[in-house]
């Protein structure tokens, strides 16, 4: 079967919040470009992932035309709620930083991400197998893949590999140059989507003798929880009775609901140096993850497509390479702060080991602090809201 040609600017890799947000910004400047994704439309439309936006992610999305349906109904929260030892404690971000976060689902930013690149007219194609990345050391890199059993080569200038942990792009770096990172933790996260208003109307961080527990929101009528639990938990022996007792006892009480999913969120942090190789540049989920407690996932991806996006513009307008040269570097600054911050609030406020009675001590004395301290408050709430842009 002959195999079809075609040509590109940037080839983007992955239909993610990182690659359309990409090609959302490229377009906006006049550069073309390709998306390839792996799963189907209604797959990376349905599947629920991360639902907090900081401030500056909020205002990316307004600068790319993408915040319509997010001004109508996102829930900005000006500050969050930290429980110990049987009381709540909340956190003033608004004062604090003059700065809120927005409660705004993956999925729905992800909805009017591709909603807007149909608009465009523009390719995004849908189940794209066996993706494969070639000549990325050059300054005529390839992509191949299959559409529906026909071979397809696309040419570009750049790729972009915005797919994710397991995507092709990372494995497409030469192993010798890449440094991994990684922790794992030694628990999981059980995590429940219920049709429940929400216990709090913040965000609520609970940490328990019996483990962590957290309280979110998708709306006023659909609850997100979680609890701390074994990384290899079996769901079957979680039934709801148990779901709703453990999150009651953990967070103080609970508006109980229909569980219209249940599952398990792994617990790691995971950063590959560098994020760049040749005419490849790395963004989001591909070259980093962090655990779920600071809420961080989906606006590093964010922050990695502000500076590639002005990369590659400066690149294609005025034929500058200086900040394609530095992206690696500018986005791996912030990359590792946000490592920090994900890392201490992971062990702030999870159960680490039955058997060490110092540990406990320890969180405690460092929440008691905390929520008496306006300069620790401070710099909590300047890490959650999320850290200047570099550029």
């Amino acid at each position: 079967m002959r195999t079809q040609v075609g040509r590109t600017q940037v080839g983007i890799v992955g239909a993610g919040p990182a690659g359309l947000l990409l090609a959302q910004m490229l377009n906006r400047e006049g550069i073309d470009s390709v998306v390839l994704e792996a799963r189907s439309r209604s797959h990376i439309e349905s599947r629920i992932r991360a639902g907090l936006l900081e401030q500056g992610s909020v205002d990316t999305l307004a600068e790319a035309g993408l915040d319509a349906r997010l001004r109508r109904e996102g829930l900005p929260h000006d500050g969050l709620a930290l429980r110990f030892a049987g009381a709540s404690h909340r956190i003033d971000l608004q004062a604090l930083t003059g700065r809120r976060v927005t409660i705004y689902g993956q999925q729905e930013v992800v909805k009017d991400m591709v909603a807007a690149r149909l608009a465009t007219g523009r390719p995004l194609h849908f189940g794209a197998e066996e993706v494969a990345l070639h000549d990325i050391a050059t300054d005529r890199p390839r992509l191949t893949w299959k559409q529906e059993g026909v071979p397809q080569e696309l040419h570009c200038d750049v790729i972009a590999g915005c797919d994710g942990f397991h995507g092709p792009s990372r494995e497409a770096m030469p192993p010798e140059i890449l440094r991994i990172y990684e922790r794992t933790y030694p628990f999981a996260w059980l995590g429940i989507l219920a049709e429940a208003p929400p216990v709090s109307p913040e965000l609520l961080y609970a940490r328990h003798e019996e483990g962590f527990a957290l309280a979110t929101m998708r709306s006023q009528h659909l609850s997100r929880l979680y609890l701390q639990c074994a990384p290899e938990e079996n769901l079957a022996l979680w039934p709801e009775e148990r779901i709703w007792q453990a999150l009651g006892t953990r967070l103080g009480a609970v508006n109980r609901g229909r569980i219209v999913q249940k599952g398990l969120t792994a617990m790691r942090s995971y950063v590959a140096e560098p994020m760049r190789h040749g005419r490849l540049f790395l963004a989001g989920d591909a070259a980093h993850i962090v655990p779920p407690t600071g809420a961080k996932g989906m606006n590093l991806a964010i922050a990695d497509v502000r500076v590639l996006a002005a990369a590659l513009t400066s690149f294609f307008r005025q034929g500058d390479q200086g900040l394609m040269d530095r992206y690696s570097a500018i986005c791996l600054q912030r990359i590792w702060k946000v490592q920090r911050f994900s890392w201490w609030m992971t062990a702030l406020l999870h159960r680490f080991s039955e058997e060490d009675a110092f540990e406990p001590r320890v969180q405690l004395a460092e929440l008691d602090y905390l929520v008496h301290s306006e300069a620790a408050r401070t710099a909590l709430a300047e890490q959650y809201v999320g850290l200047p842009y570099d550029i």
